[in-house]
């Protein structure tokens, strides 16, 4: 089993939040479903330079202060990867929405959000970040679907 690090960001401008509807990726696992940003780490990147440089990457704007609210483990989420997510929110920001090849990207509001195809998980971490503690959280999917979760706040 292979350990896949990567970075989830929920980018906020007011009462909205940035998503990306996952729709233009040949074989995407997430093909249809509501996401943050983010991405995988490259080799010698940190999670915070990972975060930045994906969120320009994917959407065309540069984040000013990222703040780390938890990390999330999602074991055998694809066969042979166990994935290992660092998850941030920005308020802070600069540069212009561009158009992004992995999917559609659109500022939705809190009362939408709720009502988007998003993973099972999701709805369940979402509310934590509007909590001030740090959240270290297990997923555990099998073929799809959320069979069992468990997290620890501090």
């Amino acid at each position: 089993m292979k350990t896949i690090v990567a970075t989830l960001c929920y980018v906020r401008s007011g009462e909205k939040t940035l998503m990306m509807h996952r729709n233009k990726k040949p074989g995407d696992v997430h093909k249809g479903k509501w996401n943050g940003l983010g991405g995988k780490l490259d080799s010698g990147e940190s999670p915070d330079e990972c975060v930045v440089r994906e969120i320009r990457e994917e959407s065309g704007l540069t984040l000013l202060d990222p703040k780390l609210r938890g990390v999330l483990t999602f074991p055998a989420f694809k066969p042979g990867e166990d994935w290992l997510v660092f998850v941030y929110t920005a308020t802070r920001f600069e540069g212009e929405l561009a158009a992004c090849p992995e999917g559609d990207l659109e500022w939705v509001s809190g009362e939408r959000l709720a009502t988007l195809p998003l993973w099972e998980g999701d709805r369940i971490f979402l509310p934590w970040l509007e909590q001030d503690r740090f959240f270290s959280g297990k997923f555990v999917y099998r073929e799809g679907r959320l069979v069992s979760h468990e997290v620890s706040f501090s």
